[in-house]
C-alpha cells in the first residue's frame, strides 16, 4: 500500500515544533544503538530562517538492508513501542534531507529523503573497512519563521533532549554505556557548544507506587531532589513511554520550588505503546481513560508525600498557602485538597473545589426529599451560598475602592449596576452576580425592575404601565422602580441615581444636579397619580470646592463619608406654573464605598469566625 507523504505529514505532524526533528533523529540513532551524536546548527540571522542547516551524525550501526526497508515503509514496525513515522517530522520543516550511512564495516548507502520518496532510488558503494554511522543533512527550511528562538539554541536543546530522553539515558547508564550528545551551533556567526554526558544523568532513587488500579501491573517512580542555584530550578514530572517522557502537570509554574532541581519518572509496562502516532500526546482507549486518571493521581500523592518528607519546609509553605485561601474564600474550606495545594495552580484549586461544591448542591436540589444527613448538609450548602454571595459583594467593594481619574463613567456605572441591561424582579436571583444596587443601600436589593442605561420613554412607560408613550432619549444612569404590590396598587416608588467619575472639574460634578431636575421634571409630572415617592442620587467625589459649593444651599447628614441633601421646587409645568418639592441627595462615592464596607464586613466578619479552621 503507497502512502502519500505529503498528506501523511500534515495528518499527523500538524501542529509539531521544530524541536521535534531533534527528538526524532535521537531517537533513531539510539535506536541504532548511536553511543555518539553530534548537532550542528548553523544559520546566518534569526530573522532568516531560509538559511537554516542542521546536520545530526552518530555512531550507530548505520542503514542496514533491513533498516532501510523499515525506513522505507511507514507503519511498518517490530512491536506497537514503534510509530514507524517519526521521520516524517523531518519533511515539516526542510525540503532538502540527504541521508549518508555506513554499515557493516564495508558498505555506504546515500539518499535523498522527500515526499516523493522511493525506496528504490539510493546510492550504494563499497569502502574500505570504516567506523558504522549515519548522518542526516536537513536544509531549505520551508516556514517563514523558527516558531521561536530557542528551538536552536545550544542550551535550551541540550534541557530538553535531557527531559525527553531521560528513561533512555538512565537505562543505559545503568548498563554501563557512556553517552556524549553534543549540541553545536553558529548563529549570526556566534557559536556555542553543549555536551549532555552521563554526568547529566541523576542518580534516581525508586519506589514503587502502591497499584489499586490495575492490580496486575507494577508502577515504579524513580526520582531525584538536587539542592541548586536558584537560577537552575526546574522540575519534570513525567511518564516514560516507550523510553521517552510524558510530562505530566503534576506542580505549576508558579508553585516551583526555588533552589531545587527535581525528576519524578513513572515506569510500567502499562504504558507501552500508550502515545499517539506523533509521539506528542499520551493515547488510551476509552475504557483506559479512567484507568489513566486514577494512575496520575497515584503518581501526585506520592511526588507530594516525597517532596514534602525531603524538604519540609514546602510542607509548611503549603500550609500558609491553604490558610490563605481558607481566609480568602472559607465557604470552599470543606471542599480544599491539601494535596493540590502549593502543587496546582492557585485557579486549579479554586476550581476544583468550587465544582464540588456546585456537584454537592446539584445534588441537594436534584433530590425529592431528604435525609437527615441531606438536610444537615443542605444547611451547610446555603451558608456556603450565602458566604459566596458575601465575598462577590466584597470584592465588588474592593473594586471600586480601586477607582482612580483613569476610571471611566462606565467603568464605575457597571459596577454598580451592569450597562444597558433592565433588571426585573422574578430574575433576582439570577441576576443576583450582575446587580450591586445594594451598594447604595441594601433596601434596593427588593425592586420591582431596575433599568440601567435606558431611555426614559422606558422609564415613563414602565411607570405608566404602557399607557404613556413617551419619546424622550435621554438616559437616566440608573432607574429603580419599586412597589409593595403592583396587582393592588399601581402607584410605583422610584429612585434616580446620576454617577460622575473621579477627578473631574467642579463644573462638571455640579452638572448632576442639573441631570436630577431634568429627571425630576419629567417624572413628577406623574407624582400622586402612577408615582407615589421619588429619591434623587448625585454620586461624585468630594473635594473642599465640592463641599463648599454644596454647603450654602445643602444639608450635611451623617455617613461614614460625605452626603449632603437638600429639597428645592422643581417647575413641571408653564400655564398654568405647577412646581413641586423634590429631594435631592449628592453623595461622595467614597461615603457609598465606605458604608458598603462596613455593612458587609458584619456578615463576612460573622463567617470567617464560623468557617476559617487552620488546623491540618
Amino acid at each position: 500500500m503507497e502512502v502519500k507523504l505529503g498528506q501523511a505529514i500534515k495528518m499527523f505532524f500538524g501542529n509539531s515544533s521544530l524541536e521535534m526533528v531533534f527528538f526524532e533523529a535521537i531517537a533513531n540513532s539510539l535506536d541504532a544503538e548511536a553511543t555518539e551524536i553530534d548537532i550542528n546548527i548553523s544559520t546566518k540571522a534569526y530573522n532568516q530562517p531560509g538559511s537554516l542547516t542542521i546536520q545530526i551524525s552518530d555512531n550507530g550501526i548505520g542503514f542496514t538492508e533491513d533498516r532501510y526497508q523499515k525506513f522505507s515503509k511507514l507503519f511498518d514496525v517490530d512491536e506497537n513501542s514503534h510509530k514507524g513515522l517519526g521521520r516524517l517530522v523531518y519533511l515539516c520543516y526542510f525540503d532538502n534531507v540527504k541521508v549518508s550511512s555506513f554499515y557493516e564495516r564495508t558498505k555506504y548507502r546515500e539518499f535523498e529523503f522527500t515526499e516523493d520518496f522511493d525506496a528504490r532510488k539510493f546510492n550504494s558503494s563499497a569502502v574500505k573497512d570504516t567506523d558504522s554511522g549515519t548522518t542526516i543533512s536537513m536544509s531549505g527550511y520551508t516556514w517563514s519563521k523558527l516558531g521561536k528562538q530557542i528551538y536552536i539554541q545550544s542550551p535550551y536543546l541540550k534541557g530538553r533532549i535531557l527531559e525527553e530522553f531521560y528513561p533512555k539515558l538512565f537505562q543505559l547508564k545503568q548498563q554501563g554505556k557512556n553517552i556524549a550528545i553534543k549540541i553545536s551551533s553558529k548563529i549570526e556567526n556566534e557559536e556555542q557548544t553543549k555536551i549532555l554526558t552521563n554526568k547529566d544523568i541523576p542518580a534516581f532513587e525508586m519506589v514503587e507506587l502502591d497499584n489499586s488500579v490495575t492490580f496486575s501491573d507494577k508502577f515504579e517512580l524513580y526520582y531525584s531532589i538536587e539542592k541548586v542555584d536558584i537560577s537552575e530550578t526546574s522540575l519534570v514530572a513525567a511518564i516514560s513511554v516507550d523510553n521517552r517522557t510524558k510530562k505530566v502537570d503534576l506542580v505549576a509554574h508558579e508553585n516551583l520550588f526555588a533552589g531545587f532541581k527535581m525528576v519524578f519518572l513513572l515506569y510500567s509496562d502499562w504504558f507501552k505503546g500508550k502515545v499517539d502516532f506523533s509521539r506528542q500526546n499520551i493515547a488510551t482507549s476509552e475504557s483506559e481513560k479512567q484507568t489513566m486518571q486514577d494512575i496520575q493521581l497515584k503518581f501526585r500523592k506520592k511526588v507530594v508525600s516525597i517532596i514534602e518528607e525531603r524538604i519540609p519546609i514546602i510542607k509548611k509553605r503549603n500550609k500558609e498557602t491553604k490558610n490563605s485561601i481558607i481566609n480568602k474564600y472559607p465557604h470552599l474550606s470543606n471542599y480544599l485538597d491539601s494535596k493540590d495545594i502549593g502543587y496546582l495552580s492557585r485557579s486549579d484549586v479554586l476550581r476544583k473545589a468550587q465544582d464540588r461544591f456546585f456537584k454537592d448542591q446539584r445534588d441537594l436540589l436534584d433530590a425529592h426529599s431528604l435525609s437527615p444527613e441531606q438536610y444537615k448538609k443542605s444547611l451547610e450548602l446555603s451558608s456556603m451560598a450565602l458566604t459566596e454571595y458575601i465575598l462577590f459583594r466584597q470584592k465588588t467593594i474592593e473594586s471600586l475602592k480601586k477607582t482612580n481619574n483613569k476610571s471611566s463613567e462606565s467603568d464605575i456605572h457597571n459596577l454598580f449596576v451592569s450597562m444597558k441591561r433592565l433588571f426585573i424582579k422574578e430574575n433576582a436571583t439570577d441576576d443576583l452576580y450582575r446587580n450591586s444596587a445594594w451598594l447604595l443601600d441594601d433596601k434596593y436589593m427588593t425592586y420591582e425592575t431596575i433599568l440601567s442605561d435606558r431611555k426614559m420613554s422606558e422609564v415613563i412607560n414602565y411607570i405608566t404601565q404602557g399607557e404613556v408613550m413617551d419619546s424622550d432619549d435621554d438616559r437616566p444612569d440608573i432607574a429603580l422602580i419599586f412597589s409593595n404590590d403592583p396587582d393592588k396598587n399601581d402607584s410605583f416608588d422610584v429612585v434616580i441615581v446620576e454617577l460622575k467619575k473621579r477627578g473631574i472639574t467642579l463644573e462638571e460634578n455640579m452638572k448632576v444636579i442639573t441631570q436630577l431636575e431634568k429627571r425630576a421634571r419629567k417624572l413628577m409630572q406623574y407624582y400622586k397619580n402612577k408615582i407615589q415617592r421619588i429619591w434623587f442620587y448625585g454620586v461624585i467625589e468630594f473635594n473642599s470646592d465640592i463641599e463648599l459649593a454644596l454647603s450654602g444651599e445643602y444639608k450635611e447628614l451623617y455617613s461614614n463619608g460625605k452626603m449632603y441633601y437638600r429639597e428645592t421646587m422643581v417647575a413641571i409645568q408653564k400655564n398654568p406654573d405647577i412646581k413641586l418639592p423634590i429631594g435631592v441627595f449628592v453623595l461622595d462615592l467614597d461615603s457609598i464605598i465606605n458604608d458598603a464596607d462596613s455593612r458587609n464586613s458584619v456578615f463576612l466578619n460573622l463567617m470567617k469566625s464560623k468557617f476559617i479552621n487552620t488546623e491540618d
